[in-house]
């Protein structure tokens, strides 16, 4: 497996995030709609202002494997990921959110998952992450 580490976010990250979620394949496999250019830019401003975020890149053998987040929605703390797909199947994501949840002690935690999103389901319950519902179409996972 690469070597996988977090750090924080950088002025230099954002282009290759924005390339990420650009990604056809990734975008079904997140269940999310792409952001143009600007839109990309200024929802990213929100994130990194907001106090109650937490957020790390990830870096994959050097590189910029993508970024973890937890976050606040509708009273509840989640969690989030985003890998480029050139990083897929290698453990990234895995390692990643394991590294990341030694940093974001809060508990619990929840995701929610696109059903079809297997790699995600593996990825989460190999973190401690269990199913507890679906809600709103997504697979609802909480690790207490």
């Amino acid at each position: 497996m690469t070597d996988v580490t977090l750090r924080p976010v950088e002025p230099a990250d954002l282009p290759v995030f924005f390339e990420h979620q650009r990604d056809p394949v990734a975008l079904v496999m997140a269940g999310l709609p792409g952001r143009e250019h600007d839109a990309f830019y200024e929802h990213w401003a929100l994130i990194l202002a907001d106090d109650a975020t937490r957020i790390r890149t990830i870096e994959a053998g050097g590189e910029v494997a993508g970024n973890v987040l937890s976050f606040e929605r509708a009273g509840r703390r989640e969690v989030g990921y985003w890998i480029g797909r050139d990083h897929w199947g290698r453990g990234v994501a895995t390692a990643a959110l394991m590294a990341f949840l030694g940093e974001e002690t809060f508990r619990p935690l929840h995701a929610g998952v696109e059903p079809a999103n297997a790699g995600s389901l593996r990825v989460l319950a190999k973190c401690g992450f269990a199913v507890c519902g679906e809600e709103d179409g997504l697979v609802v996972l909480r690790l207490d």
